[in-house]
């Protein structure tokens, strides 16, 4: 077997579904025995279907990316299909849509679908928590304004292909070993669209679509997280001769805070007190993303200590309520005390019954000389 179910499908680690079934539906066609004489052909043939089997399966995909073959096992247990793919996948792409005895195609011809497309939108770490309407640019193909989509032009209109009679594919009997057989393929006059145009659109060409900049709002959610991908659906590129746009696929790309961090839908951060601060308590004005709030510090407050300010982390993106926010404590030790300092520690000091180091000069050189 392959080492690669992707590398053997020829596609990429973050192919759609669509994506996967039209390349296993182009292998197929070209390595199927009955096709291809090949001796090595039908091996491959098996290999093709069960890394189609694999990936196309939402779940086994899943359990393939994280543990590889080993953690899929396809083919083992009840209900594993015996020729690796579905049978109606086969069909589809060996004989393009129809039954092997003669069936009716399973889709019509008609003007196929437009392109998915990508694009990267920033945001702030504001607008990833509280969500935001962001504006995107893009260039794409979108329905030509002239023709309408038809791709004929104005005071015109696409005809029924003679050779296809609409049907926009053409079927083929031939005889193999398993007796007489059905195929259907795209017409070669229509390209599979079931029309024609005669006299094409000055403007696109008769494709029906133009590529220009556009200009659209993207809404995004509260509690959106880096990396997140959003998916706006007939957003993408329009689809030749009056077909259905794609998806366009937003990727976000959150930027770090200035001393908040992200964990779930927890917010956390650092607060640095003061010695003083931390042993005779204090109250704060902290700053959270909601606003300003006060902070109760208890005297006696040590490093490591969190405060957890209820409800003011990220909002659930699929449900109510939020995370809460974790101020972590960290007790700044002075450095450069003044004499007068010097002296009211070392009285604190002495009345704890701590000991310190000395204040003479030899002592304080051989400390700072450990250090260099």
């Amino acid at each position: 077997m392959a080492a690669d179910y992707y590398e053997l499908l020829g596609v990429s680690r973050s192919a759609s579904a669509e994506e996967i079934k039209r390349a296993y539906r182009r292998q197929a066609r070209e390595l199927h025995p009955d096709t291809n004489p090949d001796a090595g052909a039908e091996e491959r043939f098996k290999q093709l279907g069960v890394a189609y089997e694999t990936l196309s399966d939402s779940q086994r995909r899943r359990r393939y990316d994280t543990y590889g073959p080993e953690g899929v096992r396809v083919g083992a247990g009840a209900g594993s299909n015996p020729f690796g793919a579905g049978v109606g996948d086969i069909f589809d792409a060996f004989f393009g849509g129809a039954g092997p005895f003669g069936g009716q195609p399973r889709r019509g011809g008609g003007p196929p679908r437009g392109a998915d497309m990508e694009i990267a939108l920033e945001l702030t770490f504001e607008e990833a928590v509280f969500g935001a309407t962001k504006e995107a640019s893009l260039r794409l193909p979108v329905t030509c304004a002239t023709c309408a989509g038809s791709g004929a032009r104005p005071g015109t209109s696409p005809v029924t292909c003679a050779e296809c009679g609409g049907a926009g594919q053409v079927r083929r009997v031939r005889q193999s070993i398993l007796g007489q057989m059905v195929t259907a393929g795209p017409c070669p006059r229509c390209g599979g669209m079931g029309r024609t145009v005669a006299d094409p659109c000055p403007d696109c060409r008769g494709e029906g679509r133009r590529t220009e900049q556009r200009r659209l709002e993207v809404v995004v959610p509260a509690g959106v997280d880096n990396g997140v991908t959003l998916r706006l659906g007939g957003k993408g590129a329009a689809g030749m001769h009056g077909g259905s746009s794609g998806d366009l696929y937003v990727h976000l790309r959150v930027r770090a805070h200035g001393h908040l961090t992200r964990d779930g839908y927890d917010l956390v951060d650092e607060l640095h007190l003061p010695v003083t601060q931390a042993a005779l308590g204090a109250v704060l004005s902290y700053e959270t993303l909601d606003g300003a709030e006060e902070l109760v510090i208890p005297p006696g407050t040590q490093a490591g200590r969190v405060f957890r300010l209820r409800g003011r982390g990220v909002p659930h993106v699929e449900g109510r309520g939020r995370g809460d926010l974790l101020v972590r404590v960290a007790v700044d030790t002075p450095t450069d005390l003044t004499a007068d300092e010097d002296e009211l520690l070392r009285r604190l000091a002495e009345g704890r019954g701590h000991e310190v180091a000395s204040p003479e000069n030899g002592l304080l050189s051989r400390i700072r000389g450990a250090f260099k």
